[in-house]
């Protein structure tokens, strides 16, 4: 019943698994996005964070920072929460189901940063939280103008050559993730990356990779 496009850039369906009217399904290109996201879950849940080593320039002096149990149990928490939904993205046949996974991405990425108890971390915390929230309205106001364009959210039938999806929805997609990822915005953020608990910070980066990666897919395919 459900067959995706053999030119479809994630190649051919593997496997498809329905609820009601949302189909998700895996291909090549999803299932490989899928093992990914599905390992750095994985060592998020039984990795123990480092110590956070800080050098004194100058002299020979370093200092080695104790990791709060409660904040290793929140970030850790928060990481876990970032892979499923990074695990949901990967494998969603639905334009507004993906939006929703790529908006909590967004939000479990605040918290694995916000964390750390840090004046300036917390403050690039803060401005990224400005940039995911505002990120919101092109990420489901790309969504919005698929469904007013096409009369559906479904990519079973928007990788169809008989629809034809507006370049600016495409492009509202790209950027709403882009916002809710980080990526490229955290680069500009060095403090992002002096957060303690390093196997959960690195949940931002690799969810805010595979999240860009699958949005091109769908925009290229569409």
């Amino acid at each position: 019943m459900f067959n995706l496009p053999t030119e479809s850039i994630g190649g051919r369906e593997l496997f498809v698994l329905e609820f009601g009217d949302i189909v998700n399904y895996f291909s090549p290109y999803t299932a490989a996005l899928f093992a990914f996201a599905l390992i750095f879950t994985a060592l998020a849940i039984v990795s123990r964070p480092e110590r956070q080593v800080d050098i004194a320039f100058g002299g020979d002096a370093y200092y080695a920072k104790e990791v709060d149990v409660d904040l290793l149990r929140f970030q850790r928490f928060m990481a876990i929460a970032c892979g499923l939904a990074t695990l949901g993205a990967m494998v969603s046949g639905d334009v507004f189901n993906f939006t929703l996974f790529a908006s909590l991405v967004g939000i479990t990425n605040i918290g694995i940063v916000a964390a750390y108890r840090n004046r300036h971390v917390l403050n690039a915390a803060f401005q990224y939280g400005i940039v995911a929230m505002l990120a919101t309205v092109p990420l489901f106001g790309g969504a919005a103008i698929i469904l007013s364009s096409t009369g559906t959210l479904s990519m079973w039938e928007l990788f169809t050559d008989g629809v034809v999806v507006p370049i600016i929805a495409k492009v509202f997609l790209v950027i709403g993730v882009m916002g809710e990822g980080m990526a490229p915005f955290y680069v500009a953020k060095a403090e992002i990356t002096r957060a303690q608990g390093a196997p959960f910070i690195l949940m931002v980066h690799v969810s805010s990779l595979l999240l860009f990666l699958r949005v091109i897919e769908i925009a290229i395919s569409m």
